[in-house]
């Protein structure tokens, strides 16, 4: 009995991975079907795109990585193509993982390619190719199909086979306005709760911060001695005039930080340059070389209105406050605004509020219970301190955007060893300030060492030491979202070392394609099925398939996050013949390797296509990363894997199969 549920749960483990999937579906319209020879007509790509999935576009860099959408128009005497084809719509990110801008499409796409009429009848026929993948399992499938505008033409009605109706356009239209309504996007490029809340925990810090610092922390006792012996409602609205105003400010903003405007800020070289020069400025400011002050004339227009008695009175006291401080308080406010640009629309609303809480708590608290101001230190040199401290990390701040320009843009300006080595001198800078080594412009004289100084300058130590090995290879894993790639670094000794651990051949005879096809990791094996498994019949070892693509992002993520574990990286080194097909190369092969499908009746002529075919025909599916594992009979050993972040997960994938080799011999 138990045998038979085990078998019922793995033939259910495998019919869940058999599916072929098809998220895109394309029509063909034109702009004009009754147009007359010698005029011009554009003819209309619309896809529709099933919800969690997108569809890479036409325009960018095709060696990149991802698969860009392709089209081949059959050359004739009856029409001309004008221009270039035009993606309507596609928006842009920037991808650490491929290190460079590609162009998508989400729920709806449109391309649209000018013709030239030439001749009555004209015939206008083409192909097209694309991969559509989605972030929900991490599946990506390329697809191929061919087109014909030679029914549309010449006629008042559609193409009825390929071509929506009215009534379907007009739902694709209604799609399309309220994708852009709602600024639907790529999931990764909406803040999830998490980094909010994280991003609110900062701007908090920032607001705590901006209390101990030359221009806020003397106007505590100033203001507070203004509301004693008054109504403690007073200072309650002193407090919540504060963080309406810096809210206000964030709510202003809001519209232009929504998410519409995340993937021009990860690209675009300007406004990352831009806020690379504003960082700059900030950290020079905070170090002493000069104030970033309001003009005198408007900060004393609304002093004067502090004059006025109660809450308008109040509330303007407040924005004194806010303009009298803004030389220590702009650079982190800005820094607040840079950051939540981007994000969900809430978020400078949220940063502002978290900020403003944090700088009205003193006040607030101090004015409700003013016995607890003599527990206040006194001003002293060291608020300056907080000031400087504050540049420095303004400073280092700061190369994270230029970096972002830097790889969208290949200028190689600041390869990851040379980021590094301006952060660990900025930081190795601050840990001697604060060891009062290094004194700076508005700095009074220190004969001692503070205990506090001196344990922020072992913890800024600690941080330069953490910093240096990564100049030679180590992974710093908790600054990765700061760094840039570690393939920009000239010298990586982890390289050099995974390298030298084998060089004993685990193959049988030199792989096809080996030229220009690879495999991460050093791990040797096969880009051809039959020569993979002739060469598992010889070592008798199961065959690990590993259905990729060039454009398959999540393909190079489970090969770095998964592959590179030395749990499972030795385990296909050691106990599978690996290969890898590539569904998406488009290498053709001589005529004599050509084939006609079972599936679809086209001739497969390309590696790409006939891998892709293979994997539909065989396993029924059609997505990508996808990983079985064979005997050496060519039959299936489940369970079948996908994309899987989790290490353990794989492991015991690899193993079971393994186990269950070792019973079928």
């Amino acid at each position: 009995m138990k045998k038979v549920i085990a078998i019922f749960f793995i033939l259910l483990s495998v019919q869940s991975w058999a599916q072929i999937l098809k998220p895109a579906t394309w029509s063909i319209k034109v702009s004009n079907p009754t147009v007359q020879v010698g005029e011009e007509v554009d003819l209309i790509f619309n896809v529709k795109i099933d919800d969690n999935w997108y569809l890479y576009s036409t325009d960018f860099d095709p060696d990149l990585g991802p698969m860009v959408t392709e089209f081949e128009f059959i050359p004739h005497v009856s029409y001309a193509v004008v221009d270039s084809l035009a993606p309507i719509g596609a928006k842009k990110k920037y991808d650490e993982l491929w290190e460079g801008e590609y162009t998508y499409f989400r729920h709806t796409a449109k391309f649209v390619q000018r013709v030239k009429i030439l001749a009555k009848n004209p015939d206008i026929k083409g192909s097209y190719a694309y991969q559509v993948c989605t972030d929900v399992d991490g599946k990506c499938i390329p697809f191929d199909d061919e087109f014909d505008f030679g029914q549309l033409i010449g006629s008042n009605t559609e193409k009825t086979s390929t071509t929506p109706s009215k009534e379907e356009n007009k739902v694709e239209q209604t799609t399309e306005s309220v994708a852009k309504e709602k600024g639907l996007l790529d999931q990764r490029d909406v803040s999830d709760p998490y980094s909010l809340w994280a991003f609110m925990i900062a701007a908090f810090l920032a607001g705590i911060a901006a209390i101990f610092t030359p221009c806020v922390f003397p106007m505590i006792p100033m203001t507070v001695s203004f509301f004693t012996g008054k109504k403690k409602g007073l200072g309650v609205l002193y407090g919540l005039s504060i963080i309406i105003i810096y809210t206000l400010i964030g709510s202003i903003l809001a519209p232009f930080m929504g998410p519409e405007t995340a993937n021009e800020l990860a690209t675009n070289w300007i406004p990352n340059v831009i806020f690379f020069a504003v960082f700059v400025i900030f950290a020079l400011s905070f170090l002493g070389l000069f104030e970033i002050t309001l003009p005198s004339k408007f900060v004393n227009n609304v002093d004067k209105q502090a004059d006025k008695g109660g809450f308008v009175g109040v509330f303007f006291m407040a924005f004194t406050l806010v303009l009298v401080s803004f030389s220590c308080t702009g650079p982190l406010v800005g820094t607040i605004l840079v950051e939540s640009a981007g994000g969900l629309i809430l978020k400078p609303i949220l940063g502002m509020f978290a900020f403003s809480m944090a700088f009205a708590l003193p006040f607030t608290v101090f004015a409700l219970f003013p016995s607890l101001m003599s527990n206040m230190p006194k001003s002293g040199g060291w608020l300056n301190s907080v000031k400087v401290v504050l540049g420095f990390l303004e400073l280092a701040f700061a190369f994270k955007f230029l970096s972002i320009a830097d790889q969208a843009y290949h200028w190689n300006l600041l390869d990851r060893e040379i980021y590094l080595a301006i952060w660990i001198v900025i930081f190795a800078l601050m840990g001697f300030y604060l060891l009062g080594k290094i004194e700076l412009p508005n700095d009074s004289k220190t004969e001692k060492t503070s205990v506090g100084g001196l344990i922020l300058a072992v913890i800024t130590f600690s941080f330069v030491v953490y910093l240096i090995p990564g100049m030679f290879g180590a992974p710093l894993k908790a600054l990765s979202g700061y760094l840039p790639p570690q393939t920009t670094l000239d010298f990586d000794l982890t390289s050099v070392n995974n390298s030298s651990v084998s060089t004993e051949s685990t193959i049988c005879e030199a792989p096809k394609y080996a030229d220009f096809l690879h495999l991460p990791h050093g791990i040797q094996g096969y880009f051809d099925y039959e020569q993979a498994l002739a060469c598992a019949k010889e070592q008798n070892k199961p065959l690990f398939i590993d259905f990729t693509g060039h454009g398959c992002v999540n393909c190079r993520e489970m090969e770095a996050r998964v592959w590179s574990d030395p749990q499972v990286l030795q385990r296909l080194k050691d106990d599978f013949v690996v290969v890898a097909l590539y569904v998406d190369d488009k290498t053709e092969l001589p005529e004599s390797q050509w084939f006609k499908s079972e599936y679809d009746g086209k001739t497969k002529k390309s590696i790409g296509k006939q891998n892709a075919d293979f994997q539909i025909t065989q396993f029924n599916n059609n997505a990508q990363p996808y990983y079985v594992i064979l005997d050496t009979n060519g039959k299936l050993i489940p369970p079948i894997k996908a994309y899987d972040l989790e290490i353990a997960n794989f492991v015991a994938f690899l193993d079971i199969a393994k186990a269950e080799f070792e019973k079928r011999q």
